[in-house]
């Protein structure tokens, strides 16, 4: 049986209800609460096909967080929503930010912010391919190339072509700049239309391209991009004082930070991506309560951290998440409760003519920050159990 269709409009209350009437026949189950929604069946085209209604994740807030940022000011008071079904998450969040406000608040550095399409140029043999790419290097055809790309976007940007030599093929990573959207179609199309230049420009011997080589690895982790970054580089940092963490969190700066050598040691042993405690579960509750894309988070959760223990007690703490993929423009972003958790961060519209991802990174970067924080003092006071058993049980 095929799922009801308009193909004039298949957004409207009476095509949801239709669908959600065959599905009901097909499967026996009832979907009373899928079908219930505040969002207008309009607003869902561009974000879904063979739309029912919506699904409902509570969504909660902590805060507030302080972050000295260079697009947020350490005197606001930042509330952050995040949308899970864990409980535990947002006390434990909401925990670590009280901490970090006591210590003086968290300082978050955006160090760059590139999307990637990562097209291969065919040849016949690797002398060919080295013969391109040092033509490819020259600063007329990566111009060339760059007017061509930027042709097709009035945001997206070309800043620098990187180009690795395999067999007799060229892969190249085509780094972008993309305004307040992730970017990864914009990126898709300029990528093409750069490409078609290039086919139609070099006259040396060339089999062909093929628009993505994988090596951007779109919604997967990998090693490139923890050194060269996708989506944006950003830095939190925070110094914690030991009598202030004793006090609130119950636990020693010093047994944090043999835990913490102790986890590093353990995630090399595993050859995990991230050396830290769980920075998917704030990210993930942040993605889904502001609209981004859910399967960025494989990306987006790498992280690298640094700690030291200084003579005074205090303990300096980093979290480097080098592929931090969010918008504040474009895709689920636009949605209507999307929106509003959007607006409790200010992270909507523009200012002085600039958009608001960078201040909706940094803040993301300081709640990751404050996760880690709390989860780590939690295990290392013999809190986590008795923490999860107290709030996270609904059976």
């Amino acid at each position: 049986m095929k799922i009801p269709r308009d193909k004039a409009d298949d957004y409207t209350g009476e095509m949801l209800a239709r669908r959600r009437t065959f599905v009901t026949e097909q499967t026996g189950a009832a979907l009373s609460h899928i079908g219930r929604s505040s969002v207008p069946p309009e607003q869902l085209s561009g974000n879904i096909e063979n739309a029912l209604g919506t699904i409902q994740i509570p969504v909660g807030v902590a805060g507030p967080l302080m972050v000295h940022g260079e697009h947020v000011s350490a005197d606001e008071a930042v509330y952050v929503p995040m949308a899970t079904t864990e409980g535990t998450l947002l006390a434990s969040y909401n925990r670590g930010m009280r901490l970090i406000r006591e210590c003086g608040g968290v300082h978050v550095t955006i160090m760059e912010r590139y999307m990637q399409r990562a097209p291969v140029f065919h040849f016949e043999g690797a002398r060919d391919a080295k013969a391109f790419s040092a033509w490819l290097a020259r600063a007329d055809v990566e111009d060339a190339v760059r007017a061509a790309a930027e042709s097709t976007t009035s945001v997206g940007k070309l800043s620098h072509i990187e180009r690795y030599a395999v067999g007799p093929m060229i892969y190249t990573r085509m780094n972008f700049t993309t305004g307040d959207a992730a970017g990864q179609n914009m990126c898709g199309k300029a990528a093409q239309a750069g490409c078609e230049w290039i086919a139609a420009n070099y006259t040396g011997p060339l089999k062909g391209y093929t628009l993505s080589g994988a090596i951007d690895t779109d919604k997967k982790h990998s090693q490139l991009n923890t050194l060269h970054s996708r989506g944006a580089r950003v830095v939190a940092e925070v110094v914690l004082d030991p009598d202030v963490t004793r006090t609130l969190m119950r636990a020693e700066t010093r047994d944090l930070f043999r835990m913490r050598q102790v986890s590093m040691a353990g995630g090399m042993l595993a050859g995990t991506s991230n050396n830290g405690v769980h920075a998917a579960n704030g990210i993930a509750a942040i993605f889904i309560a502001t609209g981004q894309d859910e399967a960025n988070v494989a990306e987006s959760h790498a992280g690298i951290s640094f700690l030291d223990l200084r003579e005074d007690g205090s303990l300096y703490w980093s979290l480097t998440l080098p592929s931090l993929i969010m918008a504040t423009f474009g895709g689920g972003t636009g949605l209507p409760t999307q929106r509003e958790c959007l607006s409790m961060m200010h992270c909507v519209g523009a200012e002085n003519g600039k958009g608001k991802v960078e201040r909706l990174l940094e803040i993301t970067a300081g709640a990751v920050m404050a996760g880690e924080i709390s989860l780590s003092s939690a295990i290392a006071a013999g809190d986590w159990v008795s923490s999860h058993d107290k709030l996270g049980r609904n059976r």
